[in-house]
């Protein structure tokens, strides 16, 4: 048998593949850099090479299992991919030599499963990818204890690639997040408030390759902040932290109180939405950017009909992109579970500001001018004034305790075992010690799968240094049913 090198080789988005030769190289060298900037911090030892047709990631020969399985996690998660192949390369070799190295990836999985060979072949040989096929299929139903071969239903379907002198056995294959590369579009900002539609629209216009900064208007204070943060944070570290954003908070509870105060009961909801819009255009204008997103979807409520919506968009002095327009709210929610979003979504409170008791569904023009026109504009200004800006990889915030305490309230506290889930390269820089608590180390990219294979009869408390990602973690796995699992703080 050759020596065997690991690899993983990323195929390219279809909608990629079939623009012009210019337009494709570019989206390939952005995702290549992509790939690069997100992998960097995985592994500083990952190479990652662009080609034509694909991207070749390699790992180093001595990887240890958590790495590789790091990296592919990761790439699953990178706009710009269609699926991700996790491949064994050797030289060509013999017939005999392509059996022997399939079989060495494949020998145990190949055990009572009845199983299919498939080829694909590039370069010029003095074989077709049948005569492989067959081979190696008689091969493999000769050497293993598999059930047999079945062309048409098989359990299993081993995959090989020949590029020239070279041999890919492909162990497995995942699917990729689709979309364009992050950044091969242009930027926009999105009006984010911590509930599903936001939440959704912001993953859309990630995964359409639109570096995304964020807006937030704060009604409720550093609890509402703070929840925001963490769902929006969480956005940016899986599916687009090969780009820094930027994370804009207005505190707005000036403006919902002169709404209150001034703007007559029907009219609230569309004016409060106005001076949004008002703050949208201002902070375009800064970042020089032409159009904001919003989660806004037709009809949901009363200044999201047409009517409302047209008389909004008025205000607006940049294009408004509203990726959910014409999407009904369960859709919605299935999304945000799908992209993990969900739990933290769930656990921020509703903070509508301003509650009309009879919205007008239908309001015209001259009455909506004239029902704002009592409304100190200073007062937007004031708030735009006092706007903070963060970069969202520096972020400031308090994980909100009242989560963490809820986690944790039936929780044994003397008897747990702190999980320390922090990247290996981190833990071993800054070790954690801890009196009279065992500490075990599981990285947070194994966490969800391993953890069921820890002893369930035993309390576990997750460690990270700034407790978000160490949170996030619990709450999948408490979401998941798991309720021996809490956060632990220093």
């Amino acid at each position: 048998m050759c020596l065997r090198k690991m690899k993983f080789v990323v195929k390219l988005f279809p909608e990629i593949t079939i623009k012009t030769k210019p337009v494709r190289q570019l989206l390939v060298k952005q995702l290549t850099q992509n790939i690069k900037n997100v992998l960097c911090r995985v592994d500083p030892d990952v190479k990652v090479k662009g080609h034509w047709d694909a991207i070749e990631v390699r790992t180093k020969d001595d990887a240890s299992a958590a790495v590789n399985d790091a990296v592919y996690g990761a790439l699953e998660c990178i706009p710009g991919i269609a699926h991700v192949l996790r491949v064994h390369e050797y030289p060509l070799g013999t017939f005999d030599d392509i059996v022997e190295n399939t079989l060495a990836i494949w020998r145990q999985e190949l055990i009572g499963k009845s199983f299919v060979v498939r080829v694909k072949r590039t370069g010029k040989h003095d074989f077709s990818s049948i005569d492989l096929e067959r081979y190696v299929g008689g091969g493999l139903r000769k050497l293993s204890e598999a059930k047999g071969v079945d062309l048409h239903n098989p359990d299993l379907l081993i995959r090989l690639e020949i590029k020239d002198q070279r041999l890919f056995v492909i162990e497995k294959r995942r699917e990729g997040l689709g979309g364009f590369p992050l950044g091969s579009a242009d930027s926009t900002i999105t009006l984010v408030s911590g509930g599903f539609d936001s939440t959704v629209a912001t993953f859309q216009m990630i995964r359409r390759g639109i570096k995304t900064h964020f807006l937030f208007f704060n009604l409720g204070g550093a609890a509402h902040e703070n929840g925001v943060k963490e769902v929006i944070y969480y956005l940016w570290k899986k599916y687009a932290s090969s780009h820094k954003v930027k994370f804009i908070s207005v505190p707005f509870d000036g403006v919902v109180e002169e709404i209150l105060t001034e703007v007559e009961d029907r009219y609230m909801g569309v004016v409060l939405k106005r001076m949004m819009m008002r703050a949208a255009n201002s902070v375009c204008e800064r970042m020089n950017l032409d159009a904001f997103v919003t989660g806004e979807a037709l009809s949901q409520v009363s200044s999201q009909t047409m009517k409302n919506l047209r008389l909004i968009d008025d205000i607006a002095n940049c294009m408004v992109i509203r990726p959910l327009a014409v999407s009904d709210k369960q859709t919605i929610v299935d999304q945000a579970r799908q992209i993990g979003a969900a739990s933290f979504v769930e656990r921020i409170p509703e903070y509508c500001g301003v509650i009309s008791r009879k919205p007008n569904a239908a309001c015209k023009r001259l009455d909506v001018e004239h029902a704002e026109a009592k409304f100190d504009l200073a007062v937007l200004d004031q708030a735009l004034a006092n706007a903070k800006v963060e970069s969202i990889d520096t972020m400031e915030w308090q994980p909100t305790l009242d989560m963490e305490e809820s986690l944790n309230t039936p929780l044994d506290q003397n008897s747990a075992i702190i999980v320390d889930v922090r990247h290996p390269l981190e833990a071993e820089q800054h070790p954690l010690r801890v009196e009279d608590h065992s500490v075990i180390a599981l990285p947070f990219y194994s966490l969800n799968r391993q953890f069921s294979n820890l002893d369930q009869s035993k309390t576990y408390l997750l460690y990270c240094e700034k407790g978000v990602m160490s949170k996030m973690h619990a709450l999948h796995l408490a979401d998941a049913g798991y309720q021996n699992v809490g956060v632990y703080r220093i």
